[in-house]
């Protein structure tokens, strides 16, 4: 992580408000009250609070799920699944210096709403965590489409390159 980009202040900032918009599509997408969104257990991380097997050279981010237990509970029947979004500065801003009319607001809330996505179906039930090769990438296409579907419905500057974007990313992987 010494030589890897990180995010600035600002940067951090516009980032969190993306992931609060991100929380809020998604929420209303999947049409949960918020109690059942207070139930999925997850955190949003930048490069600067990673660990050294949380860093990933070429995808934006990556969902990681570790096992939670509240500290006063002994019993295993309390343990959950906690998903960190593990965003990853140093390939967003390499890909925002490539594309410079790409925005970080819009970018981030494709990302973290893509993550979300995934997040939101690993709790339904709808995809497996551990799924093979195979399956994970028809899932990153569903997650996709998913995502796209809940993001054209908002009036963000810049958010309709960012689909166009991703659209043809995922074009070209899946030839």
């Amino acid at each position: 992580m010494k030589n890897l980009e990180t995010f600035s202040p600002e940067q951090i900032s516009i980032v969190n408000d993306s992931a609060s918009v991100a929380e809020e599509v998604v929420n209303n997408f999947y049409k949960m009250s918020a109690s059942q969104w207070r139930q999925r257990k997850y955190d949003v991380k930048t490069l600067a609070d990673l660990c050294h097997n949380e860093i990933v050279h070429g995808p934006f981010a990556q969902v990681i799920r570790y096992e939670g237990k509240r500290k006063d509970r002994s019993l295993s029947s309390s343990i959950y699944d906690f998903y960190k979004i593990c965003l990853q500065d140093h390939a967003i801003l390499s890909a925002l210096k490539q594309s410079p009319d790409i925005k970080l607001f819009p970018f981030a809330l494709y990302i973290i709403t893509h993550e979300l996505v995934h997040i939101v179906r690993f709790c339904k039930f709808l995809q497996n965590f551990d799924a093979p090769p195979r399956k994970k990438m028809a899932e990153e296409t569903r997650v996709h489409k998913d995502a796209h579907k809940i993001l054209t419905t908002l009036r963000v500057p810049g958010l309709e390159k960012v689909l166009t974007r991703c659209s043809n990313f995922f074009d070209m992987t899946l030839v």
